[in-house]
């Protein structure tokens, strides 16, 4: 008996895959996140963690990430006082590559 897998070769499945992936990606950050977060012994409330484990925003995820490696407290992972990190280190002045 044949079966029909037409549909998995689709562009609706593909798209399923790809927000899958994405959601998953999203997981595995906050995941990472919130364990750096406690490893320095900084607590979360209830209200942060799922503000947190809402976003899907990878660049978000990033930043926030970045800045749990220096925070003293859950609310500077969201000061947007600060300047953001940079991603590319300065060129050195002249410098060849």
């Amino acid at each position: 008996m044949a079966v029909d897998l037409s549909f998995f070769r689709s562009e609706t499945a593909q798209k399923l895959r790809a927000e899958g992936r994405v959601e998953g990606e999203a997981r595995g950050e906050v995941k990472s996140l919130l364990l750096i977060l406690g490893q320095r012994g900084i607590a979360v409330p209830d209200d942060v963690r799922e503000h947190i484990q809402a976003c899907t925003d990878h660049d978000v995820l990033t930043t926030w990430t970045i800045r749990a490696l220096t925070a003293t407290t859950v609310g500077d992972l969201f000061d947007e006082s600060e300047n953001e990190p940079e991603n590319e280190p300065e060129s050195a002045g002249g410098a060849g590559v």
